[in-house]
């Protein structure tokens, strides 16, 4: 997908470009998923204004159901050769079905693209689905971060996965996480 062509998961959902236009349906997923860390829209404007054109160091998609409600979301910030996973979401009614990895997948594909060297990521200690699937993917743990998610003071893993391992994360299982980056 990150050349333009769309990709299609279990179910009939497909990944494609997040636009302006899921602004909506991404704000309501973030406060089912998130509600007490919600990204703001304002936030999410800002990402998209680096996700196009010349120069863009962003790389934002929706996962679309075929009756065209948003199932899920993920985002990719970029700085020089490595790559950072922003935000990955999953609607609870999809949540273990592979969605998760599908959106991460079309992640690492953009981060080759952006031809960085590593991707990292952090999420929260208590959330086991989440760290399965990038531990599936080949993220490693590298520290943690205390205190990260505000509010509630909840500590979070730094994960890091880098690129020249090529291991993919073997075929989209049931494992979905979210993961958020709100710093």
């Amino acid at each position: 997908m990150t050349t333009g062509d769309a990709v299609t998961g279990r179910d009939g959902v497909a990944l494609r470009e997040m636009r302006w236009w899921d602004m909506a349906g991404v704000l309501a997923l973030e406060a089912e998923l998130f509600p007490r860390d919600a990204w703001s829209e304002a936030m999410y404007w800002a990402e998209l204004a680096g996700a196009r054109g010349p120069g863009r160091t962003r790389h934002y998609v929706v996962a679309e159901a075929p009756d065209g409600t948003l199932a899920g979301y993920g985002g990719l910030s970029v700085a020089g050769a490595s790559g950072e996973v922003m935000t990955i979401g999953v609607t609870g009614a999809r949540q273990g079905r592979g969605l998760g990895a599908l959106v991460l997948a079309e992640l690492l594909a953009a981060a080759e693209e952006f031809a960085c060297d590593e991707v990292l990521l952090e999420v929260r200690v208590d959330n086991a689905p989440a760290q399965r699937l990038y531990q599936r993917f080949g993220f490693v743990r590298i520290g943690v971060r205390r205190g990260y998610y505000q509010p509630g003071n909840h500590d979070a893993l730094v994960m890091r996965r880098a690129l020249d391992d090529r291991s993919d994360g073997a075929a989209p299982g049931n494992d979905d996480g979210e993961t958020k980056d709100d710093g």
